[in-house]
């Protein structure tokens, strides 16, 4: 039986999550491994569930926070794991790769080669636990009704995706700033608190989209930008329009995946 070639070693790549601010060494895949998350294209949940335990099993080195894949689930946000994704790409593929990205003036979509580095850039989160934070946000058109929004971790992801059926995949993942609603009272009705995760996707299905808007809007100024970016200048091979584009980690890296 072949038990690996002798002094042998993966390459590493160093990752410190910008939300959690938590230090990982994560090595490249190998063909096993690819060949797995080949077999993840079934279903987006069946994606994310393939993509968690890739990245957790190619961690040679973690914090002491993490213990185990439900400690991972739970204290690495969606944001951080772009960075630790964006490791394993870089460590896996190389430096320089093909990326495929779209024009915003013609929709069509064309591959740029570059230097991933070059278009990599972090804004790390300087505040107190981002997990433990909560902010209000007063929705302008239900009025007397706020939204309390947090960034999400791994574990809220997956638990949501396994607990409310029946709806569009990427509204759930929307919602999953949503920490809850509030009501005041109103009408001599009792205050009224919508904690539950189903009821809460079923209470922003009826949101007029300026709400949902101050929603998003709150949770970019508070959370969402702090992480990693991949943005590069691009000119447009079909219309020739100058354009910024914003590398898809996630996408790319399953198309990386999938050419092999």
């Amino acid at each position: 039986m072949f038990t690996g070639f002798n002094g042998i070693t993966y390459p590493e790549y160093e990752v410190i999550t910008p939300q959690t601010n938590l230090k990982f060494m994560i090595r490249t895949l190998n063909v096993m491994e690819e060949e797995h998350l080949k077999g993840s294209f079934v279903t987006p949940s069946k994606i994310t569930d393939h993509l968690n335990q890739c990245i957790f099993k190619a961690i040679t080195q973690k914090p002491k926070e993490i213990t185990d894949f439900q400690s991972f689930l739970k204290n690495v946000t969606l944001k951080d794991r772009e960075a630790l994704l964006y490791g394993l790409y870089h460590i896996t593929y190389e430096e320089i790769r093909n990326y495929d990205v779209t024009c915003s003036h013609c929709k069509k979509e064309f591959p740029v080669t570059i230097k991933a580095s070059s278009a990599f850039d972090v804004l790390p989160y300087k505040g107190e636990n981002i997990l433990d934070k909560r902010v209000k946000v007063e929705l302008p058109v239900y009025k007397g009704v706020s939204a309390f929004i947090k960034q999400p971790t791994l574990f809220d992801e997956v638990d949501a995706v396994s607990k409310v059926s029946g709806s569009n995949v990427d509204v759930i993942t929307q919602t999953l700033i949503i920490d809850k609603f509030h009501q005041i009272p109103v009408e001599n009705q009792p205050e009224k608190n919508v904690d539950n995760r189903e009821d809460i996707v079923d209470a922003f299905f009826t949101l007029p989209p300026r709400d949902r808007k101050v929603i998003h809007d709150a949770y970019v100024e508070n959370f969402g930008r702090y992480g990693i970016t991949m943005k590069m200048k691009v000119f447009c091979r079909y219309c020739a329009e100058e354009d910024i584009v914003d590398i898809d980690m996630v996408e790319n890296f399953f198309r990386m995946v999938y050419s092999v």
